[in-house]
């Protein structure tokens, strides 16, 4: 039997904005609640600049944050706004291959976060919760921690139950994943409801032959961290 697929389901109204150069809290604008907007960027700013804007209009916040990787320049900003409180808890994902990819970068965020606030698993998936009394913020986006100059999204909403969908996401792997031991596989996030099931799909052997190349018109350039 497979894996049953979670899912969360909210009104489908929605601003779109594509912004070349601004910045994170020009690009993001005045929060509203309720609101649901996407933005297409050109990597000018990183996923901690994106937290940075919400914070400083929605106040203090428990903040959950999901990456396949970061910088220490970012990890430090991060801990900055703990110190400040800015950040009042904090939950960590990120891929079990940041130990090993990036062992420095790796090793600074034992030091400013410690092992509990942190789960290391298969993940691709990039996501930030801020939560307080008065907001109930998702930013989904395929943006990591640091900036990357190329073509990002991120969609910021206001949702409560979307919010909570995320939170147990994160709950369910902070209960599965032990702090300090990596899950190679996907989690199986058993705190969430299921909805439909996945199908198995057998197929045939596609001949290699049977396959045409692909082609184009144009060439592309080649301390005190507290969790919840």
């Amino acid at each position: 039997m497979g894996m049953k697929p979670k899912t969360h389901r909210k009104k489908s109204k929605r601003e779109i904005r594509m912004e070349r150069t601004a910045s994170a809290s020009v690009a993001i604008g005045e929060i509203e609640h309720g609101q649901d907007v996407f933005i297409l960027t050109y990597g000018q700013f990183s996923l901690i600049d994106a937290l940075i804007a919400i914070l400083r209009q929605t106040g203090p916040a428990d903040v959950i944050m999901s990456t396949w990787t970061a910088a220490a320049a970012h990890l430090d900003k991060t801990a900055a706004m703990m110190e400040d409180k800015n950040i009042r808890s904090l939950k960590m994902i990120v891929d079990r291959s940041f130990r090993t990819r990036q062992p420095k970068y790796f090793a600074r965020m034992i030091e400013l976060f410690g092992e509990e606030c942190f789960r290391e698993i298969t993940t691709h998936a990039k996501f930030l919760v801020v939560k307080n009394d008065e907001w109930n913020i998702v930013v989904r986006t395929s943006m990591n921690l640091n900036e990357n100059p190329r073509l990002e999204n991120l969609e910021i909403s206001d949702d409560k139950n979307f919010a909570d969908f995320f939170i147990k996401i994160a709950d369910s792997i902070f209960k599965e994943v032990p702090a300090g031991k990596g899950r190679g596989e996907i989690p199986e996030l058993r705190g969430l409801s299921n909805t439909t099931r996945f199908k198995k799909i057998e197929a045939g052997v596609i001949s290699p032959t049977s396959l045409k190349e692909a082609s184009y018109d144009t060439e592309m350039d080649t301390k005190s961290a507290k969790c919840m």
